[in-house]
């Protein structure tokens, strides 16, 4: 974790000191710093200079040399509280007095580690995950005394590194995404121990038919039973039997080749029907439960937890999102049962959970839950400002590539369909981050939707196509499958250089399901529509260009300046005269050439009735610019 921070540091152009107890632990931790950044270099993700990064990390064992002029210190020690203590005790007296100290600690409370020091003021936690290159989510944690510019300043920071900061507002062992991950792991383990689950079953359900990335067992192998175990064990909070006797027999998960699964003789390997049986409302209930208990002491809100297990725990969703989809009284009834069984605290069911059932606020159903449902709920994955008529719409999901999520696609959908027309000009649509515009379908989801659900990826996708005002899809990075079909449906779409554009789902047994093969196919001719979706490759946005598919192939550093001159001349023209262009190019395509010449007439006529056409002619008579209303 440390050279992952010290890493992350450089490369947001702060110089660095990284430092250890011993020469040979600095000089891997920077061999791994390097390693890393030549990775990234080689895949054209840094965006600096390789040598200028390096350069402004120097490493030393030195405590006073690496930390006397330090504005911010973060330790990333074992997760043992003397040590810790002891470290930063040796940190204060060694550092000015504004340095900021914080511990990258994922378990301890902040407040028990800084109750030695003299300013515990500026202490507060800065819990990174793991890599912290590649993880985009920091939980900024406020000790019992940490003061309030301190938690600014750490949140400016983590800004600063180009990664999502959640608030952690109380000091609770294990925060936010931990609390509510490591029962995911340990529910499924004590079903093991029950006999009410085995490794494979439990991982299968929870991956096809829950839509979880790795399974529990997967999962706690992963990371290394011993973890899992400490994470119980120094809260002396109960162990499932399974990770007990695995952890004495050092079988510690894939770091030991042998955990849940032998990684030595295939490792994971189990397949959707071994899931047939697992109850997994049993695992997610705890989950609820435990989301239920941070909001309810206010540790974080939902939108938060959300986040949190989003982009640090890796969920396909959020656990609120969840058991508002799964109904919050299911999951009450769930725990109220296993802790009446079994006594056991780990099922006592959080206040907050009582208190919203109690409401009748059940979820989703019911039109409330942890979310307010009148209006058709919040935005969880596309964030949308509307300013001088340019509504510009981001696929919000930098985690997994703005992979399209039938929540996703629903958000888009009740945008276009309840936002003022009059008040709009002109949309934008991109992605978050600079990796891609969206890498496609959520496999993983769509493989537990109903098949009336994969309907609304076309509903979606024509609802962009079909709406009124003009739009433009500003494409960096990979736009594939779905994500490409979203611009096949835009009627202006500009790439940077490096972009790649395809549809792969031949290669996944499938075709485009959004309209890509009969947009594509009006757009490019049959040959080439043919070329790309049999071939299932990815094309360069250059190639794409020289096709007729992209209006626009620019360098990086043009690509912003290229979208706003076409965005700033749509929206400042006549609204009348684009909405009847864009009806008539696109109704024509799907009708006879004297029925398509006949619209265009029509239109013709009826937009030369009115303000905007003689503010035209006007304008062209004096030679100045056109005011249109």
């Amino acid at each position: 974790m440390g050279h992952g921070i010290a890493e992350l540091s450089a490369i947001a152009g702060y110089e660095v000191s990284l430092r250890d107890i011993e020469e040979p632990y600095v000089e891997d931790g920077y061999e791994q710093l390097e390693w890393s950044v030549e990775k990234l270099t080689e895949k054209g993700q840094l965006g600096d200079d390789p040598v200028a990064v390096l350069e402004r990390v120097r490493t030393t064992t030195d405590l006073d040399e690496a930390v006397s002029d330090a504005d911010i210190v973060i330790e990333a020690i074992p997760e043992d509280l003397g040590m810790k203590r002891n470290l930063f005790e040796d940190v204060e007296d060694a550092t000015e007095d504004d340095a900021i100290l914080a511990t990258n600690t994922s378990s301890l409370r902040v407040s028990d580690i800084a109750e030695p020091l003299e300013n515990p003021e500026r202490f507060c936690g800065l819990h990174f995950f793991n890599p912290p290159v590649k993880m985009d989510l920091v939980e900024v944690v406020s000790g019992e005394r940490t003061a309030d510019d301190v938690v600014d300043a750490a949140d400016k920071f983590v800004e600063s590194l180009d990664k999502r900061s959640v608030l952690v507002r109380k000091d609770v062992p294990e925060f936010v995404v931990n609390n509510v991950l490591v029962p995911f792991m340990e529910e499924a383990a004590w079903m093991f121990d029950e006999g009410e689950a085995e490794a494979r079953q439990a991982d299968a359900a929870m991956v096809f038919r829950r839509g979880y990335p790795m399974g529990p067992f997967e999962l706690a192998d992963f990371g290394g039973l011993d973890v899992l175990a400490h994470s119980r064990e120094q809260w002396k909070k109960s162990l499932p039997d399974c990770v007990e006797t695995r952890v004495e027999n050092d079988e510690l998960g894939r770091k030991t080749g042998l955990g849940f699964y032998d990684y030595e003789d295939g490792g994971v390997d189990y397949e959707p029907g071994d899931g047939d049986g697992f109850d997994t409302l049993r695992v997610e209930a705890r989950m609820v439960n435990e989301a239920a208990r941070l909001v309810g002491q206010d540790v974080a809100d939902p939108e938060d937890v959300d986040i949190a297990m989003r982009l640090g725990g890796g969920l396909p969703e959020g656990t609120c999102r969840t058991g508002d989809k799964l109904g919050l009284d299911r999951a009450l009834e769930t725990v109220e049962s296993l802790y009446e069984e079994t006594g056991a605290a780990r099922y006592e069911p959080a206040d907050h959970l009582v208190e919203l059932v109690e409401a009748g606020h059940t979820g989703e159903d019911a039109g409330k839950g942890f979310y307010d449902y009148a209006d058709g709920g919040p935005y969880h994955y596309v964030t949308h400002t509307l300013d001088d008529g340019v509504l510009e719409v981001t696929f919000d999901r930098e985690e997994r590539l703005n992979a399209l999520s039938t929540d996703m696609l629903d958000e888009v959908q009740r945008l276009l369909e309840s936002v003022d027309t009059n008040e709009v000009a002109c949309v934008t649509f991109e992605g978050a981050g600079d990796r891609a515009f969206s890498a496609g379908a959520d496999i993983t989801g769509f493989t537990i939707a109903e098949p009336t659900d994969l309907m609304d990826v076309d509903e979606a996708v024509e609802t962009i196509y079909e709406f009124e005002r003009p739009t433009v899809a500003k494409v960096d990075g990979l736009c594939l499958g779905g994500g490409f079909e979203i611009i096949l449906a835009c009627d202006i779409r500009i790439a940077t250089k490096g972009s790649k554009l395809g549809s792969p789902e031949i290669n996944l047994g499938l075709i485009p399901g959004g309209g890509g093969t009969q947009r594509l196919v009006r757009l490019v001719g049959e040959a080439r529509t043919k070329e790309l979706i049999f071939k299932g490759e990815q094309i360069s946005a250059e190639r794409a260009a020289d096709w007729g598919i992209l209006n626009r192939a620019v360098p990086d550093d043009e690509f912003e300046e290229t979208v706003n001159e076409f965005v700033t001349t749509i929206a400042n023209g006549p609204q009348t005269a684009l909405k009847a262009a864009k009806q008539v190019i696109n109704g024509g395509q799907n009708a006879s050439l004297n029925t398509a010449i006949a619209m265009e007439s029509q239109a013709f006529g009826l937009l030369a009735t009115t303000d905007d056409m003689l503010e035209g002619v006007e304008a062209f008579t004096h030679d100045r610019d056109p005011q249109f209303d």
